[in-house]
Parts: structure tokens; sequence; C-alpha cells
């Protein structure tokens, strides 16, 4: 479900959302399924202007039929796969990250997710000459962090400037700052504005978890419609435009012996096509380590439960 908006369609104004909102239409289906003659009477709004607005939202969320040969020669002609800098990971996700495809790294807090979506920006921008936009909820992007690892990638020091002006980085504390900065996304590359984006190859949001948690309160109905929305928002980006989106989220278990298990239930569990689980390995009271253990949990080429070593130090 698609919470209604302004700026989702032309002519869908904030004044007209509002009225629509007191009237009980607060997603795309709502609006759609309604008898507009009784909208505009109830909420004095023009029917005309509510049959266009309608005619555009169906025209955007309704699936249109294609045939399976020409669904496999766009994703030839289209998927690209992007090395993350870490041998033991790119075997693992059978060569790299997969344009048009939404990849999922989760932990606990403390396994790394954090270091290794630094590893993979750093990968993509110094070694592929590609732009990243890094969507921080967490607070925890750090410059220096990542300086230190292209550092250790290359000593050229205008190759490290200019990896680092690669990577644009955006902090989105709440689910509408989030929507509003991936919409701001999806109109430069539509109107195909290079600015300070430049060739866009990747997307990072650390983390899908931060955002969607608080809203999985009270009103769990329109949390859980806004987190669609923001599903169908990345998946979007990564089809439409040949990203590689890669998301981080916490882990829960249903009891203290249970397995591990990603956050934010069945809902959410249908948006990455690949899920990597990461855990911290042991560590002596001598020395914290720097080694962690990645295991696949979802993939669309690879078979579950394989697992590989990753440094992140």
């Amino acid at each position: 479900m698609v919470v209604l908006r302004a700026g989702l369609c032309p002519g869908l104004t904030e004044d007209m959302i509002q009225l629509l909102r007191a009237n009980g239409i607060r997603t795309v289906v709502d609006f759609v399924s309604s008898d507009l003659e009784d909208v505009a009477q109830k909420c004095s709004l023009s029917y005309k202007a509510l049959v266009a607005v309608r005619r555009v939202l169906l025209a955007q969320f309704s699936a249109f039929p294609a045939n399976g040969a020409d669904l496999y020669e766009e994703l030839k002609s289209s998927t690209a796969i992007l090395p993350t800098g870490s041998p033991s990971l790119d075997q693992l996700l059978d060569s790299g990250l997969y344009t048009g495809e939404v990849t999922e790294l989760m932990g606990a807090p403390g396994s790394g997710k954090t270091q290794v979506c630094l590893g993979i920006a750093a990968s993509v921008s110094l070694g592929l000459k590609q732009h990243v936009l890094f969507l921080d909820s967490t607070g925890g992007f750090t410059a220096s962090r990542l300086y230190q690892i292209l550092q250790a990638q290359t000593e050229d020091e205008e190759e490290q400037l200019e990896a680092l002006q690669r990577i644009q980085v955006v902090r989105v504390f709440s689910i509408y700052e989030l929507l509003s900065a991936l919409q701001e996304v999806r109109d430069r590359l539509s109107q195909q504005v290079v600015s300070s984006l430049g060739p866009l190859k990747m997307l990072v949001l650390d983390s899908v978890s931060a955002v969607i948690y608080p809203l999985l309160g009270g009103r769990q109905s329109e949390g859980l419609a806004l987190m669609m929305q923001l599903s169908r928002e990345l998946k979007t980006l990564a089809r439409e435009f040949s990203l590689a989106v890669v998301v981080t989220n916490q882990v829960t278990r249903d009891s203290s012996t249970g397995p591990l298990k990603p956050a934010l239930g069945r809902s959410w569990s249908f948006v990455p096509s690949t899920r990597v689980l990461l855990e911290g390995k042991e560590a002596t009271w001598e020395k914290v380590t720097t080694q962690r253990l990645a295991s696949l949990a979802k993939s669309p080429r690879q078979p579950t439960g394989i697992q590989v070593e990753l440094d992140i130090g």
C-alpha cells in the first residue's frame, strides 16, 4: 500500500491530501477504489481534478503484462555485477552485487554491517569510478573510516580525494526524510540531471530498520503502508535505473535460544533478492577480532547456507 503524499503525481497537492485524509483516504488503493463523485462532495474538491489524479495513479501503479523473452533480454542488457572489494564476499554473492536488485546485510549491533557498506562504497567509487549514494539513518557513517579504507587500497592522494567526492552522504532520520530523499534521487535520474550524483550506480541505506521500527507500534497499519511504500521506491530505483541497492537490517530471535532472523517480519522479507547474515567471531580477552562470518540466507543464484569469513579491519 502506497501512502498518498505531495509530489506522488501531478495535481496531488498537500491541501488535497489533507482533505482526503480527513475523510479516511490515505493510500493509493483507498483513492482509486473510492467513488470520486462522493469524494468530491465530501472534500469540496473538483471532480475533474480527482479523475485526472486517479488516471495518473492507475498508470503509475497498475501492472502491465510482459513476456519472458523480453524480460530476459532486458535483464541481459541492463544487469552489471559490481565487485564489493572483498573476494570472499564476492564469492558468496556469485561474483558481486547485481544491479537491478536489493541486497540486504543483516546482523546484530557490532556485527560489521556499516563497515562492510563502507568497504563496498569505497570499492565501487575507487575501483569502478562510479558514484555512490549513502543514506545514513543511524549516524554511523564516518568519513575518517572511509578515508582509511581508501588509503589501504591506494597511496595516490588524488585518487583518494576523487573517490571521496564520488560518494554522496545524506542523513535521513525518519521515514519521511528517507522517502523525500529517494524521490529526489528518482527525479534527478529521470531527468538525467548529473549534478553532484554523477553516474550513480549504487545506493546504500544504513539502516532500514532504524526508520521502520518506530512506525510499527501503535498505528501499525499506517507503519506497514509506509514500509511497503519504501520497499516499492527501493525496488523501482534498482530496476528502472540499474542500481545496486544495499540495505542493512537488524536481527531478532523468537526465543533466547532460537535462530537469528531478520527484523521487520514477513512483509519486508519479499523486498531483498539476496540476504547475507553477518556474525562476529569469538575474540579473546587480549584482542578484539575483525573477522566476521557471512552466511547466505537468501539468494536467487546460490544455495543458501554457504559461509565465508570476512575481515572488516
